[in-house]
């Protein structure tokens, strides 16, 4: 860089710049213009961020120079360059600080008389206030740090400045992008925003700005970037239209974190409203954007609803005075100034050799800014002054150090040693223009104090920007202050995935936090969590909106139900008709008809039948320890008794029969007491595998859940019941099955059998519908294992059947001997000849009668 310097001896370089002369001489960085177009250096006049940002350290020196108080008899003086906005040309102005500060060697330089030369010695510069942009003040900041130059920055806000290894004579009254971004971060939150694209201008202060936001999303999470963009430092034609497409590749994060410098930001608004995107986009923008009025001009609709912060800031009144009172008499020292009232007036000066061009009219000096022109004072001037400010404090301290009772700059300040200026710049704390206090931390860098603005155009008297919110360390914003395009207050979304409802879980989108599918919680599940779901225990079902799970209800066949109502009343109907034959038995007791049938054995299969009805009221009541013993005791009991009743009598008619064609003898076992005997042994056999169950298993009852349990779960039951399977109850009647077979058997062996009193034909009849009822009752008792209904359709399945086939043996055996001793007593008599067989076929009391 030594090198580079001598070759730019003052015959090769002469910067464009502003002189103002003092004791102490500072530097300043300003971008009076533009980035050059075409390779050009320097570009348009930029009226505020660099008239008035300039115009600010001017008013601030003429302050300082007035104050008794502050450096009294010291002057400071200026050299303020024009960094057109472009970092590599203001490294080359910069070179003008350092100038002093390199020994040139003079022993080849004579002049013609042979004197040594007398060559000017260029002014020191002991501090430098600026620069503007993050990308200028980051390449001025290497050369100045080599020649131990403090630098104070009123704008520069990139977080990699606050590296004070790299950048350790870099100071700003500004607060980093890290504190912006940060602040940034909690605006989006605020607002309930998870998914939002960045937009970067290519360079320092964009890429900086937007890593910062993106790293401080990362650590806080709740955040996730959409899009990533940059706009590259020389845009080619179209490139902000494929930019917009872009973003709308992620059309649901409408909020755009936007760190760009002016003409980017403007050319982004332009491309928005040409894809008719207008209200779409909801920017939050840097303090590059700030509160400026030239990025959004004539293109209002589409930046309505920005939010946009800058550092908290005051207008300053005595500056305002100031620069609406220059002119172009009074402020020849900005060299500027002709080009800036030029370009507020809309006005030509004359200058010799110049043609005035017909277009516009001509400047006549009169004008006067503020009432002839728009004036509104730039946000950075607060800035500027309080760096111009820091400076002047900082070399205060260090004269009352160094040069105690002096006047004037001393020996010891003389010259003025960067390192230890930068040290006082660091220390000082003083109140600054807008009444905060001006401090640096140890990294050279100023507090974070934003306030936050939005861009509204209705409901206002005056369209434009109004203050919403602060942040200070934490965000204050004022969300019902907040309105968006076309005046909507409600705070628009831009989230990747809407909340799922209540019941239904996220299923994430792998490597996107903030986006994610919604499944519903189906069957019997239920919502654990916001990511999982869990199947509702076997005695439960989840809620309506399945975010929990509830006691599944209980129930039990009613009294009143359809499914008990036609077993009940063919039950009833049954034990009446029992009822009334037991009765009529008893009161004709001692008559043919009923000593024909065996008494005894009829007795003792009318109480079957008796059973097998009352069975049915078992089967429905509400299930208990003792309605379930009774149940599985007289499930099978009723029909055992009958079968073994109708299989003895079967029995005995076929050892009658088959006895009489061989001989006159009578079998065994045909009496009366015998009869009861072998009933009584069958039924005992039922009987003693009863009472063995109940060792084995208890009679209990229990809630089934599973067997109501269908595919909606609104439907689910629990039911209550005994702890009776389908195959404990083909157990239970497997053995009356058997005598019910073994009755068939014989009374088909019995059927040709032809005496009057012969019960064989009724048995057999009996027994034939018997088993076509019993046939039917299976298919429909297991075909309906997967109804819902299962357990109404087989308890009433079950018992219309047993009371179906102990009607039939009622109405088979005993209605017709009913009948007769009622209505034709006269057939209910004794007759006087019998053969042989119908002899045995008697009961003995027959005999002896």
């Amino acid at each position: 860089i030594t090198d580079l310097i001598l070759l730019m001896s003052p015959q090769h370089f002469h910067p464009h710049s502003i002189k103002i002369p003092g004791d102490i001489t500072l530097g300043g960085l300003f971008p009076i213009h533009a980035r050059g177009p075409h390779g050009l250096p320097c570009g348009e006049l930029k009226k505020e961020k660099g008239i008035h940002r300039m115009e600010a350290m001017l008013y601030t020196l003429d302050q300082i120079n007035s104050d008794p108080e502050l450096l009294p008899n010291i002057t400071l003086g200026a050299r303020i360059l024009d960094t057109c906005s472009r970092d590599t040309y203001a490294l080359e102005q910069s070179l003008t600080f350092v100038q002093a500060l390199i020994q040139k060697d003079t022993s080849d330089i004579r002049c013609s008389s042979g004197e040594p030369p007398i060559i000017r010695k260029p002014e020191r510069v002991v501090a430098v206030i600026g620069a503007s942009a993050s990308s200028v003040s980051i390449m001025v900041a290497n050369i100045l740090r080599l020649f131990e130059i403090p630098q104070v920055s009123y704008a520069s806000t990139a977080p990699e400045l606050s590296d004070n290894n790299r950048y350790d004579f870099f100071s700003r009254v500004v607060p980093p992008d890290s504190y912006q971004a940060q602040a940034m971060l909690d605006i989006v939150k605020a607002l309930g925003w998870n998914y939002v694209s960045t937009l970067a201008s290519e360079g320092n202060y964009g890429e900086s700005g937007v890593e910062a936001f993106m790293q401080i999303s990362r650590e806080a999470g709740g955040v996730c970037i959409a899009q990533s963009v940059k706009i590259p430092r020389e845009p080619t034609s179209g490139e902000f239209d494929k930019i917009i497409k872009r973003l709308m590749e992620t059309s649901n994060a409408r909020g755009v974190i936007i760190f760009a410098n002016e003409d980017d930001i403007k050319r982004v608004l332009e491309a928005a409203e040409r894809a008719n995107l207008t209200g779409h986009f909801l920017f939050v923008g840097s303090d590059s954007w700030g509160a400026k009025s030239s990025p959004i001009t004539e293109l209002e609709d589409v930046a309505e609803g920005a939010v946009t912060i800058l550092p908290k800031r005051a207008s300053i009144d005595g500056f305002d005075q100031y620069f609406m009172s220059r002119s172009l008499q009074n402020n020849r020292r900005n060299i500027w100034f002709a080009e800036f009232w030029e370009d507020d007036f809309r006005c030509k000066l004359t200058r010799p050799g110049i043609k005035l061009d017909p277009d516009k009219k001509k400047c006549t000096g009169n004008e006067r800014i503020g009432r002839d022109s728009s004036y509104e004072q730039e946000g950075k001037v607060q800035f500027v002054i309080d760096a111009v400010y820091a400076v002047a404090h900082a070399l205060h301290n260090m004269h009352q150090d160094l040069c105690p009772g002096s006047f004037g700059v001393c020996s010891n300040m003389d010259p003025v040693e960067g390192r230890l200026l930068l040290n006082y710049i660091r220390a000082v704390n003083f109140n600054g223009s807008a009444g905060t206090s001006v401090v640096f931390n140890e990294n050279g860098d100023a507090p974070g104090r934003y306030d936050i603005f939005q861009f509204q155009m209705t409901n206002h008297s005056h369209p434009g920007y109004h203050v919403i919110g602060q942040w200070t360390n934490n965000l204050r914003l004022n969300v019902e202050e907040m309105q968006w395009s076309g005046g909507d207050k409600s705070v628009p979304e831009s989230i990747c995935s809407f909340p799922c409802k209540p019941g239904e879980r996220k299923k994430m989108v792998k490597g996107v936090p903030c986006c994610w599918h919604c499944e519903l919680c189906d069957g019997y599940q239920y919502q654990l969590d916001e990511f999982t779901c869990e199947t509702c225990p076997s005695d439960m079902r989840p809620t309506l909106n399945r975010t929990t799970c509830h006691p599944t209800p209980i129930i039990k066949l009613e009294w009143n139900s359809p499914w008990a109502l036609v077993p009940t009343s063919i039950a009833l109907l049954g034990i009446l008709a029992t009822s009334a034959v037991v009765i009529t038995f008893i009161r004709f007791n001692d008559t043919p008809i009923v000593r024909a049938s065996g008494r005894e054995l009829s007795y003792v299969l009318l109480t079957g039948i008796f059973l097998i009805y009352l069975m049915t009221f078992l089967m429905i009541a509400e299930p208990g320890v003792v309605v379930c013993a009774f149940r599985r005791l007289l499930l099978g009991l009723g029909m055992a008794i009958t079968y073994s009743a109708m299989l003895t009598k079967t029995n005995r008619i076929y050892r009658i029969f088959e006895q009489g064609k061989r001989s006159v003898t009578p079998p065994k076992f045909i009496s009366p007491a015998s009869q009861l005997i072998i009933t009584f042994i069958l039924i005992s056999v039922q009987v003693l595998g009863v009472f063995v169950s109940f060792a084995v298993v208890p009679p209990h009852t229990i809630i089934d859940y599973e067997e109501l349990r269908p595919p909606n779960p609104d439907l689910a039951r629990g039911i209550l019941k005994c702890d009776m399977s389908d195959l404990s109850i083909i157990c239970c009647l497997s053995y009356s099955i058997v005598l019910m077979v073994t009755c068939t058997v014989y009374a088909v062996k019995s059927r040709g059998v032809p005496e009057t009193f012969n019960e064989a034909k009724p048995i057999g009849f009996t027994m034939y519908t018997t088993c076509i009822v019993w046939l039917a009752f299976v298919p429909i008792f297991f075909g309906t294992a997967q109804s819902t209904e299962k357990m109404f359709i087989q308890t009433a399945t079950l018992t219309v059947s047993m009371s179906l086939s102990a009607s039939v043996s009622l109405g088979m055996l005993y209605l017709p001997k009913v009948y007769v001793i009622v209505f034709h007593p006269e057939q209910n008599v004794q007759k006087r000849k019998r053969s042989f067989k119908v002899s045995l076929l008697l009961p003995v009391g027959e005999h002896q009668k």
